[in-house]
């Protein structure tokens, strides 16, 4: 069964979902600015924001499994896989970027704090080179590709709008 927007549960996790990566952006964007213990407080409110993001995303995909979709827009078909595609890996990326971020965390010894509420601690021993491999996964390969596919996916939003007029991005408002 097809609908013409998406329900309101999926604009939710949308939305939800860009606001929580937004601010989980800023929080190291802060944290990699503020001298001293301010910069340590922002990188904790980064690690809970992002631990949270991740079951953002899970509980995300679980109800774009759960929900239907609206009726496909009319278009060429290499926008289509374009568009799977990058919905793919931005999905992969959202459940890839905090793992990487929690696993750099447990292989640096240290407990993950979730806003002062409690702690998951370390659950493996401590192991630099790992730490080490996951922080540049993390910084390195999994936010430089977070960040084209959200410029290619809000381009995408922009051109339909703006340029093709086919009413894509009132579907998800």
């Amino acid at each position: 069964m097809f609908i013409d927007k998406w329900s309101v549960a999926s604009r939710i996790f949308h939305w939800g979902g860009a606001l929580l990566l937004l601010i989980t952006w800023a929080m190291i964007a802060l944290s990699n600015n503020v001298a001293g213990d301010g910069g340590d407080s922002y990188l904790l409110w980064h690690k809970a924001f992002g631990f949270s993001l991740l079951c953002w995303t899970l509980a995300r995909i679980i109800n774009r499994l759960l929900s239907s979709a609206p009726k496909p827009i009319a278009m060429p078909i290499w926008q289509q896989s374009v568009a799977k595609l990058t919905h793919v890996l931005l999905y992969s990326l959202l459940l890839a970027m905090p793992i990487s971020g929690i696993l750099m965390n447990a292989y640096g010894g240290r407990a993950l704090n979730l806003f002062g509420l409690f702690d998951i601690p370390a659950w493996v021993t401590p192991d630099r080179t790992q730490a080490r491999f996951f922080n540049n996964l993390h910084t390195q390969i999994f936010w430089p590709a977070i960040l084209l596919l959200t410029a290619t996916h809000i381009g995408a939003a922009i051109y339909h709008q703006w340029v093709v007029k086919d009413g894509l991005l009132a579907r998800m408002k």
